[in-house]
């Protein structure tokens, strides 16, 4: 039946190969295959004007998140997570200095990445002025910026997050609209960027629900 199956699949472009055993073992990582393996992308990415079609959808402002080199594919699924809890539209990742969508990342999204659109694109600062133009307004988390408690989150906004180092660059900072932050009460002055995507979100999304 497996046999049969694949055969099928060649019409579909979908080709298959035969090699030996080892090869299979190593594929993958010596466990149990029964013989077959197949393999795909990690993920189908959407486009940004698919996310936006998601919002026009639910009859919402735009709810996106975008990344600025989070390198740890961990941090990103862990973000993912969060963005989808939040009930973003989607998340925007760069091509560049930025990790993608891969086995490792969809594990840590809990499975997030299935439900929620997600867009990679060439330059994330040209990305952030072409939201500008459809309106979309561009908060950036980074330190010494506003609270997100004293931030008004409730229109149609993007939630840009950088890297775990370095934050967000200085060309996508200069083009956010607004720079919040979250308040520190202990002594480490910042938190993984997921759990801050957490904070964000969730803050965002409480003022988003309390406003209809």
């Amino acid at each position: 039946m497996v046999l049969f199956r694949l055969e099928r699949r060649k019409s579909d472009r979908i080709f298959v190969k035969e090699v030996d055993k080892k090869k299979l073992d190593f594929m993958c990582g010596h466990s149990n295959h029964q013989g077959v393996v197949a393999i795909c992308a990690a993920h189908d990415y959407a486009t940004v004007e698919d996310i936006l079609k998601v919002a026009e959808e639910r009859g919402e402002p735009p709810f996106i998140v975008a990344c600025d080199g989070i390198e740890d594919p961990h941090n990103l699924g862990a973000l993912i997570r969060c963005a989808d809890a939040a009930g973003a539209d989607g998340l925007i990742i760069p091509k560049r200095r930025n990790a993608a969508v891969t086995a490792v990342t969809v594990k840590s999204s809990a499975g997030a990445v299935e439900h929620l659109a997600i867009a990679k694109v060439a330059n994330i600062a040209m990305t952030i002025d072409s939201l500008k133009k459809r309106g979309v307004w561009v908060y950036g988390a980074e330190a010494g910026g506003t609270s997100v408690y004293d931030t008004d989150m409730t229109g149609a906004a993007a939630f840009v997050f950088g890297s775990e180092g370095n934050g967000i660059s200085h060309l996508v900072t200069e083009k956010c609209d607004h720079i919040i932050s979250i308040p520190m009460h202990g002594q480490v002055n910042s938190l993984n960027v997921s759990c801050a995507s957490a904070v964000v979100l969730c803050e965002a999304a409480r003022q988003r629900e309390m406003k209809k």
